[in-house]
């Protein structure tokens, strides 16, 4: 299913939709009072984004001096090409140590691998601990926001949920008690677990360390009480010293949430006496996307989701109307790398206005990459009939200034004076839910002459 035809089923709750837009939009409001807060925001920005190009142009150098670090911290360093590689390891670890029972923090590497259905085919039992995670998990849905995994369920939803399979009182959606609940619910499973399995946010080279970054510390929780840890990374999640992490951690959390920084940054490096660390290193894509010299910059994401907060397409959309792990701006360049022919809507799921790419930490030129991409799927794709045919008549109007200025004086008239019921009819969806504008009497073109003419 196309994202247009995905984004209508989320669009039929239409007071869902109003809800979902507010509750991102204050997100973003939020971003946007704790960068101006800080001085020198911009010059923060240009400083990740050099130290990301950098790294990306030397990735094969640092990938080989973070396993020689990590691997004299006593951590094993596992290589995989692929999600399925990347499974078959997690899953060979865990039946080294005969765990049955994992805790695991918030990993979009791990929903992107599909991990957890690989794991529980053979019996592992595998809790998501990010309280996001799992309410979409008791769900049986996949997080439709890289930060915000359930930021489509209202809180009525959730109390629902929480009845049917934690056996709750009803509540009227009241946070405090939910909240609560989910963690006596968790605490169990933190305490019985044989294993726990974590995402990585940062990963340095010149340490063989890494960074965990939670706002609830169940990533700690899991590790800290697991006799085993798992930690599953991108090739594209290192930096080169424990100097640049400062650098990540400001621009992270405050383009994120709009909070000074998040609240666990929890550093790992070496197994506690008696305890087991892997990571598990994955490409799945990622150099691929790396030869690409139009969107190897896509690489340079470290996630917090400010492009999706800001897009008003996502906002209206809903994330899972991507139908990707990543939805969003990012998303949708990425995941046309992977699957052109599935993704292939994606790019077009954009207004092109420049919002993601002025919300962008580290200064991923995303909107320029949405159009790259709809220029190759446009030329490698099969195209809708009606789509490419309107599009070569727009071609021809706008290559004739003659017959656009024609065609412009009848639509600004048409405005004026068609009745309501004309304009706003079943064929323009735009009118459904909104007025058009009133038809101005001249065109930009004659405004503009017209004020030169003035100025003369």
């Amino acid at each position: 299913m196309n994202h247009s035809k995905a984004a209508s089923i989320f669009n039929k709750d239409e007071k869902k939709v109003d809800w979902h837009d507010k509750a991102l939009w204050f997100v973003r409001h939020k971003r946007d009072k704790a960068v101006h807060a800080v001085e020198g925001w911009e010059s923060l920005r240009n400083y990740g984004h050099g130290i990301k190009a950098h790294t990306l142009s030397n990735l094969d150098n640092y990938l080989i001096q973070f396993e020689e670090n990590a691997l004299k911290n006593g951590v094993q360093v596992h290589w995989a090409a692929n999600g399925d590689e990347h499974n078959k390891i997690v899953h060979g670890i865990l039946k080294e140590h005969n765990a049955k029972k994992v805790v695991k923090s918030k990993s979009m590497l791990t929903e992107e691998c599909h991990l957890n259905p690989f794991l529980e085919a053979d019996g592992i039992e595998v809790i998501d601990t990010d309280l996001g995670e799992r309410i979409v998990q008791l769900a049986k849905e996949s997080p439709s926001h890289i930060v915000l995994p359930a930021i489509h369920k209202t809180k009525e939803e959730v109390d629902e949920l929480f009845q049917e399979h934690l056996g709750t009182k009803p509540s009227g959606g009241d946070p405090q008690y939910l909240t609560g609940e989910a963690r006596k619910h968790l605490r169990k499973k933190f305490i019985s677990a044989d294993a726990a399995i974590t995402g990585v946010n940062f990963a340095i080279a010149e340490t063989g360390g890494f960074v965990v970054c939670t706002n609830e510390g169940n990533a700690d929780m899991g590790a800290h009480l697991a006799p085993v840890h798992i930690a599953c990374m991108g090739i594209e999640k290192l930096i080169p010293k424990q100097e640049h992490l400062g650098v990540f951690l400001r621009l992270l959390a405050r383009s994120a949430t709009g909070q000074p920084i998040t609240t666990y940054s929890s550093h790992f490096k070496k197994p506690v006496n008696g305890n087991k660390m892997h990571i598990v290193i994955v490409d799945n894509g990622r150099t691929e996307q790396l030869s690409r010299p139009d969107f190897r910059a896509s690489l340079h994401c470290i996630r917090c989701g400010a492009c999706m907060n800001t897009c008003p397409i996502y906002r209206r959309s809903g994330g899972h109307s991507y139908d990707a792990t990543i939805p969003g701006p990012i998303g949708s360049i990425l995941s046309p790398g992977k699957d052109l022919t599935k993704h292939s809507s994606l790019p077009f799921a954009s207004t092109l206005c420049g919002s993601c790419s002025d919300v962008c930490p580290v200064k991923i030129d995303i909107h320029s990459q949405l159009y790259k991409w709809r220029q190759i799927i446009t030329k490698e794709t099969p195209q809708p009939f009606v789509k490419k045919t309107s599009m070569k008549m727009m071609g021809k109007v706008f290559a004739k200034p003659m017959q656009f200025e024609r065609i412009g004086k009848v639509a600004r008239w048409s405005l004026r004076n068609l009745p309501k019921g004309v304009i706003n009819s079943k064929p323009n969806v735009w009118g459904k839910e909104r007025d058009l504008p009133s038809g101005p009497t001249e065109s930009f073109d004659d405004w503009y002459k017209k004020r030169k003419d003035n100025e003369q």
